[in-house]
C-alpha cells in the first residue's frame, strides 16, 4: 500500500472517532515514563475513553472541517488525543487526576461540546462533577424545600389540634 494511502486510513480513522465524540482533549504526553504511560493508558481504557498518539499533520487533516478544528493551533510538539464518548468531562477529569501525580502530563487545549477551550479551561472542564452527581444535587435542592415545608405544615396541624 502506497504511503498516501496508509495516511489516509489513519486520517479517516482519527475522523471516524472525532464524528461520535463528547469531547476530545488535547494533552501534552512529552516526558511521561513507560510506567506513567501504561498507567494512564489503563485508567484511560477503564473509563471507556480512548487515548492515542497521533501525529499532527494526520490530525490535522482529520479535523479540517469539524467542530474539531479550532484545536489546529494547538498542534505543535507532542501530542495524544482523549476522545470521550459518553460523558463530555471524563477524560478531562482523568487527566488532571493523573496530572497530580505525572508532572510531565499537560492539557493543550480541547473540544467539549463543539467549543473550543484553552489549557486553563480544561482545567475548569475538569472540575464540573459528572451527570449523575449533578442530577442527584437537583433533585436533592428540589427535596429540601417540599421536606421543610412539608414540617412547618405538621407543625402548624399539630399546633391547631392542641388548641383546639
Amino acid at each position: 500500500m502506497p504511503k498516501v494511502e496508509q495516511k489516509q486510513v489513519v486520517i479517516d480513522e482519527i475522523k471516524q472517532k472525532l464524528e461520535n465524540a463528547a469531547s476530545v482533549v488535547l494533552v501534552d504526553a512529552r516526558g511521561l515514563t513507560v510506567a506513567e504511560d501504561t498507567a494512564l493508558r489503563k485508567q484511560m481504557r477503564e473509563a471507556s475513553v480512548e487515548y492515542k498518539v497521533y501525529k499532527n499533520t494526520m490530525m490535522n487533516f482529520a479535523i479540517e472541517g469539524t467542530q474539531f478544528e479550532g484545536l489546529k493551533e494547538y498542534l505543535h510538539g507532542p501530542s495524544a488525543l482523549a476522545i470521550s464518548y459518553d460523558e463530555a468531562t471524563k477524560a478531562a477529569k482523568i487527566i488532571k487526576d493523573a496530572s497530580k501525580t505525572m508532572k510531565a502530563l499537560e492539557f493543550k487545549a480541547g473540544v467539549v461540546e463543539s467549543t473550543l477551550y484553552d489549557a486553563e479551561g480544561m482545567v475548569k472542564i475538569a472540575d464540573i462533577p459528572s451527570r449523575e452527581v449533578l442530577i442527584s444535587k437537583l433533585l436533592g435542592s428540589f427535596k429540601s424545600p417540599m421536606s421543610t415545608f412539608a414540617r412547618v405544615i405538621s407543625a402548624v396541624a399539630e399546633q391547631k389540634g392542641e388548641s383546639a
